[in-house]
């Protein structure tokens, strides 16, 4: 791609990122936002909307992973009456909402084909039908879309559209992750701590340099989303406590000489106890990583991917102290999903 082709793009750098919002918002320019899971994407997409000429009208936000694709094709565009079975009205879509105002596309790197189609089309021309429809309706929308996937290889796997990825590219904002902007998380904690304490009308919680240092030493798997549940629970308590408490114990777990997970067994009312692994466990260890490596090289990475998954799952269940809805916000998924990959990892309370 020549560098006139190339989208105006923001790097690692978070002032960097503030500076391309200020001077992107006023415009109806279609914004890509980029990162891991947690980074704040949402935030980004709001602080767009409310420095452009639309704050006065409607930011809607959907996410493209959340609902079936008859469900978001019928959330998104709206239906008429009879389009499917239960269509007893006629129902507007959310961009019909969104009219002269933001929508929000977020994790556009899970919208189904058929509706990448149908998106393409509205940004071509702003043109789009209800589902069961057939009259074009209009909207003047400016689509914001966000996700942590990388898209490049979905288009050259063919699970993303090309000519959709270029319509969305055109600001690229790419947010780092929390761990390679740890300077800043005294200022961003401060300012956090201040909006907590106005939302829950409570005086704010000042944090000690001990309680600093732990910030900026923690790895944060799930990014400003860990972050600000961490505050929170302070701003709600009135305490830094907690932060100390949990904290202190994952980096305490993290330094000391890893282990197997035990296989363990859910209880709901049993205490976070990490079950020893017995000389039977690990003399079978002992045995399977002594054993030659066999199998393919995608085999072996799905194997490590799992384990790394298992791993990361079991080690934020222990920093909730196995609030279940707690790690899902952390880990970025839904509640119903961490439950599934509990169970096919066989991870629960130790007995």
């Amino acid at each position: 791609m020549s560098d006139a082709l190339q989208p105006l793009r923001a790097g690692d750098s978070m002032p960097e990122v503030g500076e391309l919002i200020a001077r992107v918002a006023d415009t109806d320019v279609t914004v890509l936002i980029r990162g891991e899971r947690g980074t704040g994407k949402e935030r980004v997409a709001r602080a767009i909307h409310e420095a452009s000429n639309r704050r006065q009208k409607t930011f809607v936000r959907i996410h493209c992973s959340a609902l079936p694709i008859e469900l978001l094709e019928a959330e998104l565009f709206g239906f008429e009456r009879g389009a499917f079975p239960g269509a007893v009205q006629q129902k507007p879509g959310k961009f019909e909402f969104a009219h002269e105002g933001t929508m929000f596309l977020d994790e556009i790197g899970d919208l189904h084909p058929t509706l990448q189609l149908k998106l393409l089309q509205l940004l071509q021309d702003g043109g789009f039908a209800r589902l069961g429809g057939h009259r074009e309706l209009r909207v003047d929308v400016r689509l914001v879309a966000a996700t942590a996937r990388d898209l490049e290889c979905a288009v050259a796997d063919g699970r993303f559209r090309e000519d959709l990825f270029f319509r969305l590219n055109v600001i690229c904002i790419t947010l780092p992750p929390l761990r390679h902007r740890r300077d800043h998380i005294p200022q961003v904690a401060e300012r956090l701590l201040e909006e907590y304490a106005r939302l829950y009308n409570r005086p704010q919680v000042r944090l000690s340099e001990h309680t600093l240092g732990l910030l900026r030493t923690h790895e944060w798997p799930g990014n400003l989303r860990e972050l600000e549940t961490l505050l929170k629970r302070a701003a709600a308590t009135g305490s830094e406590d907690s932060i100390r408490t949990l904290l202190a114990a994952t980096i305490d777990a993290r330094t000391r000489k890893p282990g197997p997970i035990p296989a363990l067994h859910r209880s709901a009312f049993e205490p976070s106890v990490t079950a020893p692994a017995s000389g039977r466990d690990a003399q079978s260890v002992a045995a399977h990583l002594a054993a030659p490596l066999s199998g393919s090289l995608k085999d072996i990475a799905r194997s490590a991917a799992r384990e790394a998954e298992r791993d990361l799952i079991y080690r934020t269940l222990q920093q909730t102290r196995w609030n279940r809805r707690e790690a899902a916000e952390i880990l970025g998924v839904s509640y119903k999903a961490l439950l599934y990959k509990i169970k096919e990892a066989d991870l629960g309370r130790a007995s």
